[in-house]
C-alpha cells in the first residue's frame, strides 16, 4: 500500500512539474501572450472536420468547434507554418484563404 501511494504521489508531482514547465512557454507580447506553437502555425482553410475548426465557420455558426461540414472552405484550422497549401483532402487542397463552395 506504501509503495501505491509513493508512486501516486511521484505522479502527481511529475504531472505537476510538467505542467509548470508548459505554461513558461507563454511570451508576453505587449498587452497579449502569445506561444512559441502559435508563432509557428498558419490558418489552413478547408481542411478541418466536422467539429473540429479553430475558428470562422462560416454563416450559422459562432467559432471553434462549430463547423458542421467536413472540409468547409469557410471553416479554418491552425496547422504548422508552410504546410497548408500540401494538406490534401477529398475535396482539394488546403488553402490560406477562405474556399468558396
Amino acid at each position: 500500500m506504501m509503495n501505491r501511494t509513493l508512486a501516486i504521489t511521484a505522479f502527481t508531482l511529475s504531472a505537476l512539474a510538467a505542467g509548470a514547465a508548459m505554461a513558461q512557454d507563454a511570451k508576453p507580447m505587449g498587452d497579449k501572450m502569445m506561444t512559441d506553437k502559435m508563432a509557428n502555425v498558419e490558418k489552413c482553410y478547408g481542411v478541418s472536420l466536422a467539429g473540429k475548426n479553430d475558428c470562422a465557420a462560416g454563416p450559422g455558426t459562432t467559432c471553434a468547434g462549430t463547423n458542421k461540414v467536413d472540409y468547409n472552405g469557410a471553416a479554418w484550422k491552425n496547422v504548422p507554418a508552410g504546410t497548408c497549401a500540401t494538406i490534401k483532402t477529398p475535396k482539394g487542397m488546403g488553402s490560406l484563404t477562405p474556399i468558396k463552395s
